[in-house]
C-alpha cells in the first residue's frame, strides 16, 4: 500500500498526464471532464492534471495555459520535440507525485475506470495498472475491423516473443507507482508509440507486478496513429528488445541499489 509523501497523514499525491499534439479542438473539454471526474471520485488524493504538449503548432499551448489560470489543479509542460513517449517520460519524471497516470486526450477509455486504475496501485500493491480492451469485461465500441485485427496480432506477437502475461500493451490508459517509474522509465529508449510496450515488457520481465483493468473503449475516428508506420516501428522496437535490448536494460536495472 502506498503512503503519501512527507507527513505520515499526508494524502497520496496523484498526477494524471494528458499528452497532446495539436489538440485545440478537444483539449479544454477533455481536461475539464477529467478534473470534474477527479473532483467527484478521487478527492481523497492530492491530485493534479499535467498537460504535456510535445510540439503543438496550433492553439493548444494557449488553451493549456488558459486552463492553468482557470484551475490550479492543472499545470502545463511544453516539450519542443515530438514523440508521445518523450512527453510521458518528461512529464512523469519531472513530477514528484506518488502515483503517475496518463490517458489519451480523446478519452477513448471511459473515465469510470480511473478510480480502479489508481486503487490498483495504492491499495492492492501493484507496480503498474493498465487499461485493457482485450480482457474479459472490456467493451470496445466502434472500432474498425482492420484496427482490431492489427491490435490483436501485435499483442500476440509480444506474448509469443517475450512470454508476457498482459494482453493489451497499447491502450492509452495507464498508472505506475513512483518507485517503479523512477527505476524503469530512464531505461526505456523509445520516444514515440512503442514507449508503452517497452515499459511493460521491461517491467514484467524484471518482476514488477502488472494488473490489467477492463475498460469501455470508444474508437476515435480522428486518431493520429498512423497504422503502417507505427506498426513498422513497433516491430523494430520488439526486435531491438529481443536482440539484446531487454537483456542490457535488465542488467542495468539489477545493478542499481534497491
Amino acid at each position: 500500500m502506498i503512503k503519501g509523501s512527507g507527513h505520515i497523514n499526508a494524502p497520496i499525491s496523484l498526477c494524471v498526464v494528458i499528452p497532446v499534439l495539436n489538440e485545440e479542438k478537444v483539449l479544454a473539454t477533455s481536461a475539464n471532464s477529467i478534473a470534474e471526474y477527479m473532483s467527484s471520485n478521487l478527492n481523497n488524493y492530492n491530485w493534479h492534471v499535467r498537460i504535456a504538449d510535445n510540439g503543438s503548432t496550433d492553439s493548444t499551448p494557449e488553451i493549456a495555459r488558459e486552463l492553468t489560470t482557470q484551475n490550479n489543479r492543472f499545470d502545463y509542460l511544453r516539450i519542443e520535440q515530438k514523440g508521445r513517449g518523450r512527453a510521458l517520460k518528461e512529464a512523469w519524471l519531472s513530477s514528484d507525485a506518488d502515483v503517475l497516470c496518463y490517458m489519451d486526450v480523446d478519452l477513448s477509455s471511459d473515465l469510470t475506470a480511473l478510480s480502479k486504475l489508481v486503487s490498483t496501485i495504492t491499495t492492492e500493491g501493484y507496480d503498474i495498472a493498465i487499461g485493457s480492451r482485450l480482457t474479459q469485461g472490456s467493451d470496445v465500441l466502434g472500432r474498425p475491423p482492420h484496427r482490431e485485427l492489427i491490435s490483436r496480432a501485435y499483442n500476440l506477437v509480444i506474448r509469443a516473443m517475450f512470454r508476457t502475461g498482459f494482453r493489451d500493451a497499447q491502450c492509452g490508459f495507464k498508472a505506475i507507482a513512483r518507485r517503479a517509474a523512477n527505476q524503469l522509465i530512464p531505461l526505456v529508449k523509445d520516444q514515440a508509440w512503442f514507449f508503452d510496450s517497452e515499459l511493460l515488457i521491461l517491467a514484467e520481465k524484471n518482476g514488477y507486478k502488472i494488473k490489467e483493468i477492463p475498460v469501455t473503449w470508444r474508437d476515435d475516428p480522428d486518431s493520429r496513429v498512423r497504422l503502417i508506420s507505427t506498426s513498422y516501428n513497433d516491430l523494430k522496437g520488439l526486435l531491438r528488445l529481443r536482440l539484446g535490448g531487454l537483456r542490457n536494460a535488465s542488467n542495468l536495472l539489477s545493478a542499481r541499489p534497491p
